[in-house]
C-alpha cells in the first residue's frame, strides 16, 4: 500500500510540473543540389549535394517555466546537422546550450550562445547569414583569414533588453585563462527602430593569449554599423564591419567589409533577394579585396516549406584565391555557383 502511495505522489508531482512548464522540439532541414566552379586543384565544375543553403540544418530543444510575477526560467539546447550525411556537423549542442531567466527587465542567459553582435547584425544581412552564400558573419575562407565576427561564446553571460524603440544587449565570454583578460571575449550592441527605418551599432573584442616567446597578446576587434528600410514588399539593407587584428608580433591587420542589398516580395509566396559584398583588406600578406554578388529566389510552398534557387559569383584582385563559401577556400581568383534546394522547418 505504501508503494502505491509513493507512485501516486510521483505521478501527481509530474502532473504539477507539466502544468507549469513546457518543452518544445524544433529544427529545420535544408538541402540543395548545385554546381560550383574551381572547387578543387583540378579546376572545372563540380556537382554537389549540400546541407544548409539558406540556413544550417539543425535540431533543438527549448523550454520555459512560469515562476510567477512575470518571471520565467528558460533553457535551450541546439545542435547543427549535416543532413547530406546524417551526422552532427558540430559537437553536441555546440550551437547553443543555455539556461537563464526572462522578466520585464529583459533576458539573462548563461552557457554557450550566439553573441550579441551575431544577433543584432543578422537582420541587416539580405541573405540572413546563408551558408550559401553570405559574407556578413565572416569573409571568404581563402587567404590568410576570414576577418569576421565570433559566432558564439563559450562560458557566456548574455543580456538582452528593450525600452521603447531601443533594443540593446551585451555578452561576455570568460577566457578562464591564467590571467583574467587572457582569452576573454566581449560584445555589445544597440538597435533603434522607428517606422520603416532601423539602425544598429555593434562592437566585439576578442582577447588573445600571450605569445609563448614574447609574452605579447594578439587581440581582435570588430565594429559593425547598419541601416535598414522596410515598408510593404520592399526591404533595403546596408552595413559595414571594421575588423582589426592586433597581432602579437606583426603589424596590425585591418579589413573592412561592406554590403548592400534588398529583399522584394513579388507575391506572398515569391521573394527575391540580392546583395553585393566587398572586402577591403589592408596590411595583409596580399590584398585580394574580393567581391561577391549573390541572388536568390524563394518560393513558399507552405508556412514551413520553401523551395529556392541561388546564384553567386566572387572575384579577387591580383590573382589571389577566392571562395564563395566562408568555410571553404577556393582554388582560383574567380568562383561561381548555381544551386536549387528545399527547406522544411518543424
Amino acid at each position: 500500500m505504501q508503494r502505491k502511495l509513493v507512485w501516486g505522489a510521483c505521478a501527481l508531482a509530474c502532473g504539477t510540473a507539466a502544468a507549469q512548464s513546457n518543452v518544445n522540439v524544433y529544427g529545420l532541414v535544408d538541402m540543395n543540389v548545385g554546381v560550383i566552379s574551381d572547387a578543387g586543384a583540378h579546376g572545372g565544375n563540380t556537382m554537389r549535394v549540400n546541407s544548409g543553403g539558406m540556413n544550417t540544418s539543425r535540431l533543438g530543444f527549448t523550454g520555459s517555466e512560469d515562476l510567477g510575477g512575470g518571471l520565467k526560467a528558460l533553457f535551450q539546447l541546439e545542435m547543427g546537422i549535416a543532413a547530406d550525411t546524417g551526422v552532427a556537423d558540430t559537437p553536441l549542442f555546440k550551437r547553443q546550450a543555455t539556461v537563464g531567466l526572462e522578466g520585464r527587465w529583459g533576458t539573462l542567459l548563461l552557457g554557450r550562445a550566439f553573441t550579441t553582435v551575431y544577433d543584432f547584425v543578422l537582420p541587416y544581412d539580405p541573405m540572413g547569414y546563408a551558408p550559401q552564400y553570405s559574407w556578413a558573419p565572416a569573409g571568404n575562407a581563402s587567404g590568410a583569414g576570414k576577418y569576421g565576427m565570433a559566432f558564439a561564446f563559450d562560458n557566456l553571460v548574455k543580456y538582452a533588453g528593450k525600452t521603447g524603440n531601443w533594443s540593446y544587449g551585451a555578452s561576455y565570454g570568460a577566457g578562464e585563462g591564467s590571467s583574467a583578460g587572457d582569452g576573454a571575449k566581449g560584445a555589445a550592441a544597440v538597435n533603434y527602430a522607428a517606422g520603416p527605418w532601423s539602425a544598429m551599432a555593434a562592437y566585439e573584442r576578442i582577447n588573445g593569449v600571450p605569445d609563448a616567446t614574447t609574452g605579447a597578446r594578439g587581440d581582435t576587434t570588430a565594429w559593425h554599423i547598419g541601416a535598414m528600410y522596410s515598408a510593404g514588399k520592399v526591404k533595403l539593407q546596408a552595413a559595414m564591419r571594421d575588423y582589426r587584428q592586433e597581432a602579437a608580433s606583426t603589424p596590425e591587420l585591418r579589413a573592412r567589409l561592406y554590403w548592400a542589398g534588398a529583399n522584394y516580395m513579388i507575391t506572398p509566396a515569391v521573394t527575391l533577394a540580392g546583395v553585393v559584398y566587398y572586402q577591403d583588406v589592408r596590411h595583409g600578406p596580399v590584398e585580394a579585396d574580393p567581391v561577391m554578388i549573390v541572388g536568390r529566389v524563394r518560393y513558399a510552398l507552405s508556412r514551413r516549406t520553401d523551395l529556392y534557387v541561388t546564384a553567386a559569383y566572387a572575384k579577387a584582385q591580383h590573382g589571389q584565391l577566392v571562395g564563395l563559401a566562408r568555410d571553404e577556400a577556393g582554388f582560383g581568383s574567380r568562383q561561381k555557383s548555381v544551386l536549387a534546394g528545399i527547406q522544411h522547418r518543424f
